[in-house]
C-alpha cells in the first residue's frame, strides 16, 4: 500500500507494509531463520543470511522510514548499537557539536568510547541556537541534537538548527526518542538523520530493546547499512515483529500519554512542596513556542524539581508510589519514575549534570496511559 500522503494513523499500520506473498498473512511473519535456500550460487530471492537482511526486520525498517517521513530505515539491537553505528561514520579528527543535556548513555559512548578514537566532542546548550555557531570548525562532521531532551525536556529548533548545519556543511542529527514520528518529524525540518531509540515508545510495551535509524540521504544511508551488515549489531525477527505490533497502536498511546501528562503537570505546578516543573506544553517552560511550532502535542515525559532539592526526599518519593513503578527506562503503557541525579544520568560527573539542571532532587516521570486521575491521586500522595 503506497501511504506516501496518508496521515499519521495510517501510515503507523500499513507503511512499508504488504500482506505475506505466500500464504497471505495479514501480519508480517516472524522469520526466524538465520539463512535462506539458494537455487543457484549467487541466485536466491532476495534473502541471504539475517545478519544482512531478514524479513521481518526488513517490513519493520520500512515502516520506520514510512512513519518518519524518511526513505531508508535501518533496525539495530539497541538505540545505542544505532548510535554506534552512526559514530561509525565518522573518523579520528572528527568533532561533534552535542546538547549538553541528554542521555547518559550517549554521553557514555561519546566520551568512554569514541573519544579515545580521536573524535572530539563539544557538550553545549543549544536553546539558544545562535549560540552553537561558535563551537563549529573545519573540522565538525556532526551536530548531535535531542529535542525535548532527557531529562529537562529541553526544547531545541531544530529548523534552525539545520540551517546552521547546511550553513557549514555539516550533518545533522536528532534524537527524536521523546517526541516519536507522531508528534515531531526532523527530516520534514531539515535533519539528516533521526534516531530512535524503539525500546520506548515505538515498541511502547517495555518488552524489547532495539534502536533506529532513519533518513532521506542515500550515501548516509549507504553507509549506515554497510557498516549495520559489517558490524552486526542487528534487531532479531522476533523484536522486529513485537515493534510493528506496537508502532500499529503509536498514535493512539500518544494522545492518552500527553492528555494524561497535561493533567499530571498542572498538579505538579500548583503543588506547594514543588519548586519547577519542566514539560514543553507549560506556556512557562523555556522555549514552549517553538515546541508548540515544531510538535503536534507536548509528549509524555516531564521532570519536577524539589523546593528543598533534597535527595533523600525525592528518593523517598519515588519509593512510595502505587501506580508510578520506580524502573530504568521510559514510553511504556505503564507510568515511571526515576531519579536521574543516581540512575539514568549517574554516568554524568555532578558538575556537569548540575549544569544541565539536573539537580539532586530532580525525578523524571514517564507517564503512562491509566487513568490520569488516578496518577495525578498517586502523586499527591507520594508528595505528602
Amino acid at each position: 500500500m503506497d501511504t506516501k500522503n496518508a496521515k499519521f494513523g495510517t501510515k503507523a499500520i500499513h507503511g512499508g507494509i504488504e500482506p505475506d506473498e505466500s500464504t497471505g498473512a495479514i501480519m508480517t511473519p516472524i522469520y526466524q531463520t538465520s539463512t535462506y535456500v539458494q537455487s543457484e550460487v549467487g541466485k536466491h530471492k532476495g534473502y541471504e543470511y539475517s545478519r544482512t537482511l531478514n524479513p521481518t526486520r526488513d517490513a519493520l525498517e520500512k515502516n520506520l522510514a514510512a512513519i518518519e517521513n524518511g526513505k531508508y530505515g535501518a533496525a539495530f539491537a539497541s538505540g545505542l548499537a544505532a548510535i554506534d553505528a552512526m559514530l561509525k561514520m565518522l573518523n579520528p579528527g572528527d568533532e561533534v557539536v552535542s546538547t549538553n543535556d541528554l542521555y547518559g548513555g550517549t554521553f557514555r559512548i561519546f566520551k568512554s568510547i569514541f573519544e579515545k578514537f580521536g573524535i572530539k566532542f563539544h557538550f553545549v546548550p543549544m536553546e539558544d541556537v545562535s549560540s552553537v555557531e561558535q563551537y563549529i570548525n573545519k573540522n565538525t562532521r556532526l551536530i548531535w541534537v535531542e529535542t525535548p531532551t532527557n531529562p529537562m525536556l529541553n526544547i531545541i529548533d531544530i529548523k534552525a538548527m539545520s540551517e546552521l548545519a547546511k550553513k557549514h556543511d555539516v550533518m545533522l542529527g536528532v534524537d527524536n526518542t521523546f517526541a516519536t514520528p507522531y508528534l515531531q518529524n526532523p527530516l520534514d525540518l531539515g535533519a539528516d538523520l533521526v534516531m530512535h531509540s524503539v525500546t520506548k515508545y515505538l515498541g511502547g510495551h517495555s518488552d524489547i530493546v532495539m534502536g533506529a535509524l532513519v533518513t532521506n540521504r542515500k550515501d548516509i544511508a549507504d553507509e549506515i547499512y554497510h557498516i549495520q551488515n559489517s558490524s552486526g549489531g542487528v534487531a532479531g525477527p522476533m523484536d522486529s515483529f513485537l515493534v510493528l505490533r506496537g508502532i500499529k497502536t503509536l498514535h493512539v498511546r500518544i494522545q492518552r500519554h500527553c492528555e494524561n501528562a497535561a493533567k499530571v503537570a498542572k498538579m505538579l505546578n500548583d503543588h506547594p512542596k514543588v519548586d519547577k516543573v519542566y514539560w514543553p506544553g507549560l506556556e512557562s517552560h523555556p522555549n514552549h513556542d517553538i515546541a508548540k511550532k515544531q510538535m503536534r502535542d507536548f509528549g509524555g515525559m516531564m521532570s519536577f524539581t524539589l523546593k528543598d532539592d533534597s535527595q533523600e526526599n525525592a528518593h523517598n518519593i519515588v519509593t512510595k508510589t502505587k501506580v508510578f513503578t520506580l524502573a530504568e527506562s521510559l514510553g511504556g503503557v505503564e507510568s515511571l519514575l526515576g531519579h536521574p541525579a543516581t540512575m539514568t544520568h549517574a554516568a554524568i560527573p555532578k558538575e556537569e549534570r548540575e549544569k544541565a539542571g539536573v539537580k539532586d532532587s530532580l525525578i523524571r516521570l514517564s507517564i503512562g496511559i491509566e487513568d490520569g486521575d488516578d496518577l495525578v491521586a498517586d502523586l499527591e500522595e507520594a508528595l505528602k
